[in-house]
């Protein structure tokens, strides 16, 4: 009999007994998740009855995936190749069990094409937090899909990226499963160590690294998940907003990949957003009519950077809206970047306040992820959606939360009685000035 002397602890025995199809593992920093990573897949090829089984280790590059990975994972089978069960391809950095055919082989994140067209059985993506969303959504789905396969995800927390948004997703569907283990469930690490990190590093690292907590805001974090989860939990009634004035923003898109979005808000409750992908400013601004004359807003505030025909065509069509200049002066010029930042703090300050959103997962994520800093002359700067892009190496664009933003871009007092009952008092949508009185 050849033992590969793999001893788990309770915890990983935990992960390998409790998983599903898709399974999602927040382990902190030296947990010895890149070991349970290698025996999932050594378990899972050698007991493949199909034909040709492939098994697939990816983490963020290449590089890391060989020097870490490839090299346990040679190591841990050792007496397998010495008994000529297995061959190992050192070019292509493989290994295949003689008995079934099947095969483990490890790939880098950074290198998406290697992987497209494959098929494979199951996946082990580690350090998901680095990986692009492309490379999960775009490449290793289609790839699992011919013979149902499996993915596990493993890493340590950091921020909102494709990691959280799979280990939150996770809870709400059937095939899934999330686990945390912090550095006290899984025995790693000596606890006078543990004390020492504790001490010595800063409560929000600590809690990330070791705690695994997805909410811990790091110092530049505008808007921390937990204040959000908070905001998203909340739930008024229309009789409890009821005298506060109906506010509309709209983001139109700006690339092909980015969505345009109307977000709805009264007072303290923000509804769900509308979002659309692919459609231009005409049908845009047609889909905003449709929320205009439905729910009848006291303003409608829309994107002046990507939005110029779709605020055009609303005025055409006989509507008052107000363009905001993301990009602009901000109101109050010496504390602010432009208007955006400005926008962004203020729903920072309606969220502290007691605002509610929907349980919208990508809304959550997006008002969780921009970051912010100050400039030389004191004035707070926000991240623009192209940092963003580029931190979040190709992540989602924030349009569902800029156009939750763009309903702060100035103070809205509800319409005289006689307008929201369509009395010809005055003129409809041409004479009414939203900044008459402030919005309580």
């Amino acid at each position: 009999m050849i033992s590969l002397d793999y001893r788990p602890r309770d915890w990983q025995k935990e992960c390998h007994l409790k998983r599903k199809r898709f399974t999602v593992l927040a382990l902190h920093r030296r947990a010895g998740k890149t070991e349970l990573a290698i025996m999932e897949l050594v378990d899972k090829a050698m007991r493949f009855t199909k034909e040709l089984g492939l098994f697939v280790y990816i983490s963020p590059f290449l590089k890391q995936s060989k020097a870490i990975a490839w090299h346990r994972l040679k190591q841990r089978l050792e007496p397998l190749r010495t008994n000529g069960i297995i061959d190992v391809n050192e070019t292509e950095s493989s290994v295949t069990f003689k008995h079934n055919g099947a095969q483990i082989k490890i790939y880098g994140a950074d290198s998406p094409d290697a992987l497209r067209g494959i098929r494979a059985d199951g996946a082990v993506i580690d350090e998901v937090a680095q990986v692009k969303p492309e490379m999960w959504n775009d490449v290793l789905q289609p790839a699992l899909s011919d013979r149902k396969g499996w993915a596990m995800f493993i890493g340590t927390p950091d921020g909102i990226n494709l990691f959280s948004e799979l280990f939150y997703r996770a809870a709400d569907l059937p095939d899934w499963h999330a686990a945390k283990y912090t550095v006290y469930d899984t025995g790693s690490l000596d606890m006078e160590e543990v004390e020492r990190l504790k001490r010595d590093m800063s409560d929000s690292s600590f809690a990330r690294e070791f705690l695994c907590d997805f909410s811990a805001a790091g110092d530049d974090q505008l808007i921390s998940l937990a204040d959000v989860d908070l905001a998203a939990k909340r739930l008024y009634t229309e009789k409890d907003v009821e005298d506060a004035p109906k506010i509309l923003g709209v983001d139109p898109a700006r690339f092909g990949d980015d969505r345009s979005v109307i977000m709805k808000r009264t007072g303290l409750q923000a509804y769900k957003p509308i979002s659309y992908r692919g459609i231009d400013n005409m049908e845009l601004a047609a889909r905003v009519v449709d929320v205009i004359d439905d729910w009848q807003p006291d303003a409608v505030f829309v994107d002046a950077g990507a939005g110029a025909g779709v605020i055009d065509r609303l005025r055409q069509l006989g509507h008052d809206v107000i363009e905001v200049p993301f990009g602009g002066k901000a109101i109050h010029a010496d504390k602010y970047i432009n208007r955006r930042c400005e926008m962004w703090f203020g729903m920072r300050e309606w969220i502290h306040s007691g605002g509610a959103i929907p349980d919208d997962i990508s809304l959550k994520q997006e008002l969780a992820t921009p970051i912010f800093w100050y400039d030389g002359a004191g004035r707070k700067v926000l991240e623009s959606k192209a940092e963003i892009k580029k931190r979040l190496q190709g992540g989602a664009s924030p349009d569902i939360a800029d156009a939750l933003a763009l309903t702060f871009a100035h103070p809205v007092g509800k319409k005289p009685i006689y307008e929201q009952l369509g009395l010809p008092v005055r003129k409809k949508n041409h004479d009414y000035n939203p900044y008459d009185r402030m919005e309580k």
